[in-house]
């Protein structure tokens, strides 16, 4: 019998992950921030990598080839931010690529298309001089204005085409970098880019970059028409951020009690920002498929996380079939290096993905019941429940009670959503839950939405568009008649960003819903992310019942494992 066929793909920019890839399948899939317990971690990638391997069970001398990916460098095999676990070995071999081709890759290896477009779409990907050193034949692709600039300038927008066997760009734009700290409106990002106008807007409304997809929830309570200014323009082609608004913006947040203050101005100024990110998505999208037509897109990049812009998209029908990588960030990047390394690298055949996305390694019964008879948490006394039916059963009574769940079961989610593996769930209709979940477990803003996790052949009785959303990367409409069955998972503006919950997959998720649904009568459960504000998404056992005992959690499920307050 061969030997399995085993590629590592490792992301090492802020956000770092790894993935193993066994045979042209993912086997196992890690974020660094899930391990060292510090949000966005990146930059080594020791810690990851071990996790993969015994996870699978094997040593790095059965890794056939390793594929990397960093920003702005070429990470050294021995050392990078501190040793690697390379250090000292010949083998396994190490090949590099650029950011841009790494988000490409990770679409197109868990995409349902044998052939595709690939669009791109970031805040700021490789820089030109890296980008060129890593892939010199792909010079002649970059316009002779873009290779005359003197100063640092770095990809922003990619678009490709994927035959099946490898990735070709048709047209890559980059700008040159902000100039960091010369105004309100500098980061270190592209000057130009889409991802790059976000962040800065997200600075400029909270007063820090924690975590920018606030800006898309807060953005359905501001108002439409207050600023009547563009922040974008297209010029041959290329899209330009415009500098004209920045001037008309003059009063940053000082703060969250300041941001509460001015609340109204601030939720004006996300809705402006939000509509200016649609629109670009839009046009951009579309200046690239006028040129390069195909009826199926796969999308990804950190833009691609905008479930707002996403629903837009799909609904503008300017292509035929779409696909959201719903881990499009710098988390991703992992993924698409693994990828890259098995269709392009070896030349084998794409292998079809499952639509799974939980790559956690699984925790045995052993594994729970050392974390209780720990000391201090020798006082829960768990339940175990022999029977999945009354695990379900209790549950689902619990939460038609109002009671809220922390919800650990299998493999961990990969990528920013929480998915019916490491989530908070509870009743989506009893009035006041959405507060109390914001301000006594998660410990965030009380604009801060939840979402609604609905099994999937229901989506339509409860949602005006019914789409298909497994990843929670796209908003619907709540139908008026379930408004206030489902109010604690619609915003302001009557959206949700769903949930279409994939039994195939997630099946313990999914019988959970059905049970909540045959004894409640309402076929969705709120669901949010298993941590509080500021606080990596919970990888453990331990780390879950940590969270429980400083939240006010009501019921922690550890796979049979039950603690009730």
């Amino acid at each position: 019998m061969n030997s399995p066929i085993y590629i590592l793909g490792t992301g090492l920019s802020h956000n770092g992950s790894v993935v193993l890839l066994k045979d042209g399948r993912v086997c196992v899939g890690i974020e660094k921030e899930r391990l060292s317990r510090v949000k966005h971690d990146g930059g080594n990638d020791t810690l990851a990598i071990q996790y993969c391997l015994d996870a699978e069970g094997i040593e790095l001398k059965d890794i056939t080839l390793v594929v990397q990916c960093a920003n702005f460098e070429i990470p050294g095999r021995d050392r990078f931010r501190g040793e690697r676990i390379f250090a000292g070995t010949e083998t396994p071999k190490i090949v590099d690529i650029s950011h841009h081709l790494a988000h490409a890759y990770s679409a197109v290896g868990t995409s349902p298309f044998s052939e595709c477009a690939v669009m791109v779409i970031d805040g700021c990907g490789s820089p030109l001089h890296q980008f060129l050193q890593l892939h010199p034949d792909q010079k002649k692709d970059v316009p002779q204005s873009v290779l005359n600039k003197n100063q640092m300038i770095c990809e922003k927008d990619s678009f490709y085409h994927f035959d099946g066997k490898q990735l070709t760009p048709l047209l890559k734009d980059f700008s040159e970098m902000t100039k960091f700290g010369t105004q309100q409106f500098s980061l270190p990002t592209s000057l130009h880019s889409i991802g790059g106008f976000y962040a800065v807007i997200s600075q400029y409304v909270f007063g820090d970059l924690d975590d920018v997809g606030k800006l898309m929830g807060l953005a359905p309570f501001g108002n439409s028409g207050v600023f009547e200014f563009e922040a974008f323009e297209f010029e041959s082609g290329r899209l330009f951020v415009k500098e004209d608004w920045k001037y008309k913006f003059t009063n940053p947040s000082q703060g969250y009690e300041y941001f509460k203050e001015h609340f109204d101005y601030y939720a004006n100024v996300a809705r402006w920002a939000q509509e200016q990110v649609e629109k670009a998505v839009i046009a951009c999208i579309t200046n690239r498929l006028e040129q390069f037509p195909h009826e199926n897109l796969c999308y990804s990049g950190g833009v691609a996380l905008n479930a707002v812009a996403n629903a837009k998209l799909e609904d503008s029908k300017i292509v035929k079939n779409i696909y959201f990588e719903p881990a499009a960030g710098d988390n991703g990047l992992a993924l698409g290096c693994a990828f890259y390394g098995w269709i392009e690298y070896l030349k084998m055949p794409k292998i079809q993905h499952d639509g799974n996305t939980c790559f956690g390694k699984k925790y045995t019964a052993k594994d729970i019941d050392a974390v209780f008879q720990k000391e201090e948490y020798k006082k829960y006394n768990p339940k175990i429940f022999d029977s999945e039916d009354e695990l379900l059963q209790y549950c689902a009574e619990k939460l038609n009670e109002g009671k809220t769940i922390g919800w650990f079961q299998s493999g961990s989610e990969f990528g920013p959503r929480s998915l019916g593996r490491r989530s908070i769930l509870a009743h989506p209709g009893i009035k006041n839950m959405k507060d109390h979940i914001n301000r006594d477990i998660k410990f965030r803003e009380d604009f801060r939405p939840f979402a609604p996790a609905v099994i999937k052949d229901k989506v339509g009785e409860y949602f005006m568009t019914g789409r298909n959303s497994p990843y929670m990367i796209l908003v619907d409409k709540t139908r008026p008649e379930y408004s206030k069955e489902l109010i604690n998972v619609t915003h302001k503006d009557g959206s949700a960003r769903v949930q279409t919950v994939e039994e195939s997959w997630n099946p313990r998720f999914a019988k959970l819903i059905a049970e909540f649904y045959k004894q409640s009568g309402i076929a969705v459960l709120l669901n949010t992310s298993l941590n509080k504000k500021g606080m990596p998404i919970v990888e453990t056992p331990q780390e879950a019942v940590h969270l429980f005992e400083i939240t006010a959690l009501d019921v922690l499920v550890i796979e049979n494992y039950v603690v009730e307050r």
